[in-house]
């Protein structure tokens, strides 16, 4: 099987890509902005007439999209998630490669939910910032396209190598700091937020799965499972060695609303994965605990102290 991976060189990236490069079966070839990827092309700024013609002479059987940008102004999310979706289908839709396209979204597109609830596939998006939109976008560019295509709404990935962006990537850095500093105290805000955490290995698996099934559609990809980072804190803490107080900077007070969380993912205080789907369309459950992706996060934040 052949596979075009598109934004080999990300979080996300990466692991699809190691995960596909352990199946025999499949020859991958990776396209991506940096020098090592074994096709150079920006797909922001390339013209769709240019990657169909890379597309015929290829010939993949399956295209996988993880490229995209999680920081940045409006602007730029839109050219890195939108803008480049949208010349990846026109680029399928002219070619007569006839290729599977696996896109890969992201739970922001859902926005803030209700505390307490699973997020199931026919929700009604309603994005809370400019990232979950642009990314709305390039799922609403896909499922209109017409191709054979499915897009895996990822929840919140974690594992070796999180962005320091993220909840969990902010934690750890600034559990490495204290540690590198000698404090005795380490001072958070937004430690009352729920997320759904699943490793990055797992979404990697899922994306392999997607990529061999016929399922279309939107497919959740997540635990199920909700937790609040104030106790991922404490499993980091435990895993890391530090013994010093954790304190929350804006620890609500009893009866008040908590305040919103200082991430730009616009998903407010909670959100939780239904992932049914995945299990009845793609046999995917997720295998690797928040422990384990915590001990590795950490292994590599300590290689900095």
């Amino acid at each position: 099987m052949r596979v075009l991976l598109l934004g080999a060189n990300g979080f996300l990236g990466r692991y699809v890509a190691d995960r596909l490069l352990a199946d025999p079966a499949v020859q991958l070839t990776a396209l991506g902005r940096r020098d090592d990827s074994d096709v150079r092309f920006d797909l922001s700024t390339g013209s769709p007439g240019a990657l169909t013609r890379f597309l015929d002479a290829v010939h993949p059987g399956v295209v996988i999209n993880c490229a995209g940008a999680i920081r940045g102004g409006a602007r730029e999310l839109t050219r890195h998630n939108t803008v480049s979706t949208a010349t990846v289908c026109e680029s399928l839709r002219r070619s007569g490669c006839g290729a599977r396209l696996v896109h890969v979204g992201c739970a922001a597109e859902y926005g803030p939910s209700q505390t307490g609830s699973s997020t199931g596939e026919d929700a009604t998006p309603r994005p809370g910032g400019p990232y979950g939109v642009s990314k709305l976008a390039a799922t609403e560019l896909v499922l209109g396209s017409g191709l054979d295509a499915i897009v895996l709404r990822v929840f919140s990935p974690a594992g070796p190598g999180t962005p320091a962006g993220t909840p969990l990537g902010r934690l750890a850095e600034a559990m490495r700091r204290a540690m590198q500093q000698g404090d005795r105290e380490l001072k958070l805000s937004g430690l009352g937020i729920q997320r759904d955490f699943v490793d990055v290995r797992d979404v990697a698996r899922a994306v392999h799965a997607a990529s061999l099934s016929a399922a279309q559609g939107i497919v959740n990809i997540g635990t199920g499972r909700a937790v609040r980072l104030r106790d991922a804190a404490a499993v980091l803490a435990r895993v890391a060695g530090f013994t010093g107080a954790i304190h929350e900077l804006d620890e609500p007070h009893l009866g008040a609303v908590p305040a919103a969380p200082p991430y730009p993912d616009g998903c407010g205080v909670w959100q939780q994965a239904d992932v049914r789907t995945a299990r009845d369309r793609l046999g995917w459950r997720p295998r690797i605990g928040l422990e384990e992706s915590l001990a590795d996060i950490w292994m590599e934040a300590a290689c900095r102290i």
